[in-house]
């Protein structure tokens, strides 16, 4: 998506060769005309997917799957991180490591949101090893519902999330994918 490697380039900057920061326009303060144009290109990738559900994770993804859902007319569903009163009991769970944050999160999605009928698109802002992604698909495994696709805004593709999702047979498309990082540039993969 040119869009969106532009504004990488412009707005982003690489830290090390791992870290990226597009929290400009991304992760932290949104660019919803960016947003809603994200949202756009996924519901061209999986138009065809019948899909019945959004799922993302906190907090990042959020923003993402609200526009990915808009532009599908359907609801969006978040695995919460954090323990929560409002959340009802009876969950799917699984644990997921973030690599960013250096610590394990018991992710839960309430079981009255998730059916053995609804076909699944996966969104997240980042995949780098792909943990969050198959944390989220281990519950919509649990549920009996069908994942039908994988939505990635930026694939740091110099990572083996990619390629262990790709493996295991799960349709991903990402938007912008990473080839390499390094002394403040910036290569995408063509």
């Amino acid at each position: 998506m040119d869009l969106l490697k532009k504004r990488i380039l412009e707005d982003g900057k690489a830290i090390g060769e791992n870290i990226i920061k597009v929290d400009e326009f991304l992760n932290h303060q949104v660019d919803p005309v960016l947003m809603d144009e994200i949202g756009k290109e996924f519901k061209r990738l999986f138009k065809d997917s019948n899909i019945t559900k959004i799922l993302t994770i906190e907090a990042s993804g959020i923003a993402i799957g609200a526009f990915v859902a808009l532009h599908f007319g359907v609801p969006l569903v978040f695995a919460k991180k954090t323990k929560s009163l409002n959340i009802d009991e009876d969950v799917y769970s699984t644990s997921v490591y973030s690599f960013t944050k250096k610590t394990d999160y018991d992710v839960k999605v309430s079981r009255k949101y998730l059916s053995d009928e609804d076909n699944i698109l996966i969104v997240d802002d980042f995949l780098a090893n792909g943990r969050a992604a198959l944390g989220l698909v281990d519950i919509v495994c649990q549920a009996g519902a069908k994942v039908k696709g994988i939505g990635i805004v930026i694939e740091k593709g110099f990572q083996e999330g990619g390629r262990i999702l790709r493996e295991k047979g799960y349709r991903v498309e990402s938007l912008a994918v990473i080839d390499h990082m390094g002394n403040g540039e910036i290569e995408f993969k063509s």
